[in-house]
């Protein structure tokens, strides 16, 4: 590995996360190989931002590559690639009384219901937009979060079918969610998947025949083809981190990680030996030394936690935060070498040109990748490398030149930057 620092060129933001949607494409395929064993199709999971990677260009990049649905929390996530130009079936869970359920069944989107309230709100809103509202069903089998018990499975059923019935929803899904499929042999997943039997065998019994029954999330698309079903739901694969690094890393399931955070060093100095790093100094130089500053912090995502054990990539070698991660930046030990402002630290990536990947990030943190990348902040912005030319999401392409997606706070575009910008590629 060479001794020397990329150096950032004059324009590029002090901080950014590349996305590689070759990377997000090739994983959707794979992964829709494995279903397609089973009989299955694919629900590409874009919620929360796409797990922090941007809403609408990975959106694109998961239907071009075959994913015949899309999967949001939000209605305003869902509301949003409906805005931009998808028309393809989109399925949104997270509902709460106040939401908008009017909007999202004109809009033709797939509204889950766990409950008979919310059965009701959305009868409701078919009635008042003249429009037969897309509900699936998801029954709680031992999760514990969304979903309706077993015991009152039944009445909603029966709920459900005199309201379609009447024309006012059609149910075109019944599903759930694993709670340990990361855990391979844990006893809960046997469990459910007799739950999820049950509750689908009485619902054929009430007269609803669903277009899609799903169970399978990421771990259980990958090692459980027996829960595949109609559909798999894969969040955090499509995105090339593995669910369960105890069983697998990502090549082992022929994923490949799409994000790669990169910053430009602000800071590069000479300090004795003693000197105090960061707040409360809890790192002292043990000899005279380089630090060099990274200006990336907690207000950009980067955790706390990694204080004193991030890794990072920084003139050819592995560094670790010294110190503790303040707002807006932290700072390594560069040791003897040299290196200067402008050059380039890799926090993380797919780990080709040896730097850390998100999952060493969650081992040094103590937390999941899944965190690692979905915590990355609105201020940093996303590039989206290997777009594709194309009218809206479902052209794989981009709605305007250049743009991407941050956050889902505001929904709003936030840079516009070429997709061949790579430092160092």
């Amino acid at each position: 590995m060479s001794e020397q620092s990329t150096s950032f060129p004059d324009g590029l933001p002090r901080v950014r996360a590349e996305i590689d949607l070759d990377a997000v494409r090739v994983n959707v395929r794979t992964l829709h190989g494995l279903a397609a064993r089973s009989g299955a199709g694919v629900m590409a999971v874009v919620k929360a931002d796409a797990y922090g990677h941007g809403l609408l260009p990975c959106a694109r990049a998961a239907r071009s590559a075959g994913a015949e649905w899309l999967g949001t929390a939000t209605p305003e996530e869902a509301l949003a690639l409906r805005a931009a130009g998808d028309t393809g079936p989109v399925l949104c869970w997270l509902w709460t009384p106040g939401a908008p359920w009017r909007r999202t069944v004109e809009a033709g989107i797939d509204i889950s219901v766990s409950a008979r309230w919310a059965l009701d709100r959305v009868t409701g809103a078919a009635r008042a937009a003249g429009r037969t509202a897309r509900v699936q069903l998801k029954a709680d089998t031992g999760l514990g979060r969304n979903g309706c018990q077993p015991g009152d499975w039944p009445a909603l059923v029966d709920a459900a079918r005199a309201a379609e019935a009447e024309g006012v929803i059609r149910v075109t899904g019944v599903w759930s969610h694993f709670a340990c499929a990361d855990e391979p042999g844990h006893p809960s997943i046997a469990a459910q998947q007799r739950v999820f039997a049950e509750a689908l065998a009485r619902a054929e019994r009430a007269g609803l025949r669903p277009e899609v029954r799903h169970l399978a999330n990421s771990p259980a698309a990958l090692t459980l083809p027996e829960s595949h079903y109609d559909l798999i739901r894969p969040g955090i694969a499509v995105y090339g981190i593995s669910p369960s690094p105890e069983t697998g890393l990502p090549q082992d399931f022929g994923l490949r990680p799409a994000m790669t955070l990169r910053a430009a060093l602000a800071s590069v100095k000479r300090v004795p030996g003693g000197h105090g790093v960061s707040y409360g100094h809890h790192y002292l130089t043990p000899g005279p030394t380089t630090l060099a500053l990274v200006p990336a912090g907690y207000a950009d995502g980067i955790p706390r936690h990694a204080s004193g054990t991030g890794p990072v990539l920084v003139a050819g070698k592995w560094r670790t935060v010294a110190g503790r991660v303040a707002m807006d930046q932290f700072v390594v030990d560069l040791g003897g070498d040299a290196a200067e402002a402008g050059d380039e630290a890799v926090l993380f990536g797919p780990g080709d040109g040896g730097e850390p990947t998100a999952e060493d990030w969650a081992r040094a943190c103590g937390t999941i990748g899944y965190e690692i990348v979905t915590r990355i902040g609105a201020r940093v912005p996303r590039v989206h490398l290997g777009a594709e030319p194309g009218p809206g999401p479902e052209g794989g392409g981009t709605a305007e030149d250049g743009e991407t997606m941050s956050n889902m706070k505001n929904m709003k575009n936030v840079i516009n930057a070429s997709d061949s910008v790579r430092s160092g590629a």
